[in-house]
């Protein structure tokens, strides 16, 4: 895996980032399979068999689309906005029960790495596929509140992942002027391909969620590292050492 990636406009000078958007399941939180037992049982609630061809294809299907906003991926799945509208509810209940009885936890170097942004003029905005309650479950369950500048879901946007909407409303919530200065942090490939789609100038794939350091990359990744604990070091990297091509 590469160190570091930068892109640089045509004079060679890096941008100055001054915003992250940084995704949580995967990314600053541990998922440990909530996310798929949550999934799991509003398909099951819905009618889909466990173990079915079905059931096993939607699950995958949910899978490959980890990111995503998911009412977007329960209308996929199911085709229909009220059944789509019913299961995130299921959803959103089995995962608040789940946080409940086991707690969530951040990933290790996740918070310091906030907070280092902070303290380095980089505002930071928390993005989530889930909807504004679960969102707002898991932050007051980390005693995250107030941790970043911003928090957004799809819904605060219009859209969520692959599209670029909650990078932009950020941009435009935190009066920032120019895209170029935003890195995007995620785990899946949804969240670069939202970062590509924006223009942010940084898109770093973290290794401690769903998708490969290959699948990352394949979906705009410019750079790829093991953890979001390595992020201080990559924006230092990226503020003070510039390259003149982007690194592969």
């Amino acid at each position: 895996m590469t160190e570091d990636a930068i892109t640089t406009d045509t004079n060679n000078t890096p941008h100055r980032l001054r915003l992250a958007v940084v995704d949580m399941v995967g990314t600053t939180i541990t998922d440990d399979g909530r996310t798929e037992r949550a999934l799991s049982r509003a398909l099951v609630e819905h009618g889909v068999k466990p173990g079915s061809r079905r059931f096993e294809s939607m699950l995958g299907y949910a899978r490959d689309t980890m990111g995503f906003s998911k009412m977007a991926v329960f209308g996929d799945l199911f085709g229909d906005a009220a059944v789509a509208e019913s299961a995130n509810k299921v959803f959103e209940r089995a995962y608040d029960e789940l946080i409940e009885d086991s707690g969530i936890r951040a990933i290790p170097g996740a918070e310091d790495a906030i907070i280092w942004m902070r303290e380095s003029g980089i505002q930071v905005c928390l993005a989530t596929g889930f909807g504004r309650h679960t969102q707002n479950m898991v932050l007051e369950s980390l005693g995250w509140m107030g941790l970043a500048d911003l928090s957004l879901c799809p819904a605060d946007a219009g859209r969520g992942r692959p599209y670029p909407d909650m990078i932009l409303t950020a941009l435009l919530a935190l009066d920032l002027d120019d895209v170029r200065e935003v890195a995007v942090i995620g785990d899946t490939s949804s969240d670069m391909l939202s970062g590509v789609r924006s223009g942010a100038s940084l898109i770093a794939g973290v290794l401690t969620g769903s998708h490969s350091e290959a699948t990352l990359r394949a979906a705009g990744a410019t750079v790829v590292v093991d953890s979001i604990k390595q992020l201080p070091l990559l924006l230092e990297k990226h503020e003070s050492r510039p390259v003149t091509s982007r690194e592969t």
